[in-house]
């Protein structure tokens, strides 16, 4: 399956231009500041709009026709970063780039270490009385640190003189100028002071004069930090993409396609709507297919997350991805390639992680300006100690203590990450969220709204009970009706057929079958004419009126929203079978389960009042909105709405897709129509109403998540920047505190991970 994201054209905009969305991986940013400033030179575009994600790595853009896609990488090459389109990278190119970029990272990070721990330890030696002391501590010092400044930092060095070729700042600007600055005055102190070596703890060493204290040890220190936060930044960053990667390897590399009655093996993206191809047991479906021959049982466990594996046979319908364990199938493919289900979640994921919610925006914003006001507050605060008459190494101090405190990596990382594994952990467990702003309408709703047919109810069509009249046996009465109903291919009829084949052994044959459209069926079965129809069919077109008690338990029957249907034979009526909807046997719990997050649920359907009534009761809701046609949904929703309610709605039909448009949340079954899925925000793979639950739930923790992660960013650099100014903040200390915060900030993220459904039977 290829994993392209180039989604064709869209809606046409304002101007008439027709829109084209296309994705780029873009390589090179180091932080949010650098992101935004991409994002900005690609809406200065005419006819663009670019959303450009920092933890992802990637652009979504969407442009019109005037603009190619290669003017987009080119304005992107020309603001001093990579970029390529993503359908022209393949999975396996942009793995061997991370893995690379991930190993020149560890041996940065080893090699600076290993140097910077022991300038760090020669200069804390100097501060314990007793303690040996390197003869010439100041010149080895410098060949220990130099290496570390140089080639160890030449990541910061090289996105800084990127940057500033092109008139910008990032956080690189400020560590490189922390990291340069801390080195180039240690040079200076010691050598315009002829040899003389003071610590930045103010120790003497050698030399007899005393100078400016010299900060070796924090050049070392900041960036041995510096690497290890960006080190164990990247390696979260991977696991938190590790979900939608799991998805899209979930496919079939190629398939044993039957051409001219042989099998041959052909790559998936040769599969066409239409083939047959041949599945053996252990083997992945290659597409969404229909069972032609054979029979098995299916793991749709990694992408449903449903664990009880599914019996298929003749007929049946089978999802790529998904692996057949017994027997060996034989499949017609009808949706293939980027069309299959598998594919359209792992959009639906990529679209969510690519997206942005509104508290993203305001940090990218924060970003956009936060480095040039560090860099003139690090200056300020330098000005400001010399002014108060303070020594040259203590204003020095403090100054690169704030600019390297002040650097906003968890600020960029603080939505991205959470999205990115939140959005995944869900697609593991079957609900995939459509977007970031879904997040904030979970908080917000108070209020859903279940649609019954297919939501709450199975939406076929089952047996619920056999009435025999006094004296007839049940069994035979089932068993004579369900031989006619077989022939019939109403759904009330094949409920009948499916209930006795599950109840009876055998059922018997019939001749002479024949249906009156809209009344009922008849033939003839073991000698006798067998009618099976509405009463009043049997009443007004074969004078077989029913018996009182029998009227009086269709009428018991009718009130509980089943449907009737009489049986005769040989002129006397025999029986009642009842027929309904039947309520899934997790409607009950689902519903205290969202009660249990705060809702008030409220049945919605086109359903008469005392069928309405008899389903809210057998899964305990209370408000019933009954009687309502397809377009009186969307009316319904907005009343609620006007009424101050924040509403979401969950269906799985065409008749709710615009009901569940208009609600401020939308949950579309995975069981129910492409229209329903569409017009939602949330997608639950399963047809468990369970799972809505667990929906609201892991989007309102991932929101909590969003919102703690931009606390800690904004309180750090809030609350660090007046301590590093006031000089309470040793640099080495606050290079070390910077790169904690950002591996705090993912790893937080990465509590999601461990998000643990109520439904017991998914995960």
């Amino acid at each position: 399956m290829s994993t392209t994201h180039d989604y064709g054209t869209g809606a046409p905009t304002g101007s008439g231009d027709a829109q084209h969305q296309v994705e780029l991986t873009i390589h090179g940013m180091t932080c949010a500041s650098c992101a935004a400033r991409i994002e900005k030179k690609l809406n200065r575009i005419p006819g663009v709009h670019a959303s450009v994600n920092f933890a992802t790595e990637k652009a979504r853009v969407n442009y019109a026709d005037a603009v190619a896609p290669d003017d987009l990488v080119a304005t992107v090459v020309r603001a001093g970063y990579s970029a390529q389109l993503l359908a022209d990278q393949a999975g396996s190119s942009r793995a061997v780039h991370d893995s690379a970029e991930l190993r020149s990272l560890r041996e940065r990070l080893l090699g600076s270490a290993v140097l910077a721990v022991q300038v760090i330890a020669m200069s804390m030696a100097q501060m314990v009385p007793g303690l040996p002391v390197p003869d010439n501590v100041e010149p080895l010092s410098l060949l220990l640190t130099a290496p570390v400044v140089v080639w160890g930092a030449w990541p910061f060095h090289r996105a800084a003189w990127r940057n500033l070729r092109h008139g910008a700042a990032t956080m690189d600007t400020l560590v490189s100028m922390g990291v340069l600055a801390a080195f180039l005055w240690s040079c200076y102190a010691w050598f315009v002071t002829d040899g003389g070596f003071v610590t930045s703890h103010g120790v003497a060493g050698s030399g007899n004069h005393a100078h400016s204290p010299v900060y070796f040890e924090v050049a070392a220190g900041v960036t041995a930090f510096l690497l290890a936060g960006r080190y164990f930044e990247a390696r979260a960053k991977r696991r938190a993409g590790a979900a939608l990667r799991a998805l899209l390897d979930l496919g079939a590399p190629d398939a044993g396609v039957l051409r001219d009655g042989q099998e041959i093996r052909v790559p998936i993206d040769s599969l066409l709507v239409g083939d047959e191809f041949v599945v053996r047991p252990g083997e992945k479906f290659a597409a969404d297919g229909e069972v032609l021959d054979g029979a098995s049982v299916v793991d749709a466990s990694m992408l449903t997350g449903e664990s009880i594996p599914i019996e298929v046979g003749p007929g049946a319908v089978v999802t790529g991805g998904t692996v057949n364990l017994s027997g060996r199938l034989r499949v017609r493919a009808f949706r293939v390639g980027a069309d299959t289900r598998l594919a359209h979640m792992a959009r639906l994921v990529a679209d969510a992680q690519s997206g942005k919610a509104r508290v993203q925006r305001l940090a990218d914003r924060v970003s956009a300006v936060f480095v040039p006001i560090v860099i003139l507050f690090a200056m300020a605060t330098l000005g400001v100690w010399l002014a108060i008459g303070a020594a040259a190494g203590t204003a020095f101090a403090a100054a690169v203590a704030v600019l390297i405190i002040a650097c906003p990596c968890a600020l960029g990382l603080a939505t991205p990450t959470a999205l990115l594994v939140g959005t995944g952990r869900g697609a593991q467990l079957g609900i995939l969220i459509k977007g970031p702003e879904v997040l904030e309408s979970t908080r917000r709703v108070d209020t859903v709204l279940l649609d019954k047919t297919g939501t709450i109810t199975t939406g076929t069509m089952a047996l619920v009970d056999v009435l025999p009249a006094a004296g007839e046996d049940a069994d035979d009465v089932l068993r004579r009706a369900a031989a006619v109903e077989d022939f019939s291919e109403h759904p009330v009829a094949a409920a009948v057929a499916a209930g006795a084949r599950q109840r009876l052994a055998d059922v018997p044959a019939v001749t002479g079958f024949r249906s009156v459209r809209g009344r009922g069926v008849h033939g003839v079965v073991n000698g006798s004419v067998v009618l099976v129809g509405k009463p009043a069919w049997l009443a007004e077109q074969w004078s077989l009126p029913l018996p009182d008690t029998l009227d009086a338990a269709a009428v018991r029957c009718q009130v509980k929203g089943h449907t009737v249907i009489a049986v005769a034979w040989d002129g006397r009526i025999r029986g009642l079978l009842s027929v309904a909807d039947s309520v899934k046997p997790s409607s009950a719990e689902a519903v205290r389960m969202l009660r249990g997050l705060g809702l008030t649920p409220v049945l919605l359907t086109g359903d008469n009042e005392s069928v309405a009534r008899c389903v809210a009761a057998e899964v305990g809701i209370d408000t019933v909105i009954a009687g309502v046609l397809p377009e009186e949904k969307v009316e319904q929703v907005r009343r609620l709405q006007r009424q101050g309610r924040v509403v979401a709605m969950v269906g799985d039909g065409l008749n709710d897709a615009a009901a569940l448009a208009q609600a401020d949340l939308g949950l579309a079954m995975g069981t129910g129509t492409d229209a329903a899925i569409e017009a939602s925000d949330l997608t639950l793979v399963r047809g468990d109403l369970r799972v809505a639950a667990d929906a609201i739930r892991l989007s309102r923790r991932t929101l909590r998540t969003i919102k703690g992660n931009l606390f800690w960013a904004f309180g750090y650099n809030m609350a660090a920047l007046p301590l590093a100014a006031m000089g309470l903040l040793n640099p080495m200390i606050a290079g070390a505190a910077m790169a904690l915060s950002s591996v705090f900030v993912v790893s937080n993220s990465l509590r999601l991970r461990s998000f643990r459904p109520i439904t017991p039977s998914v995960g």
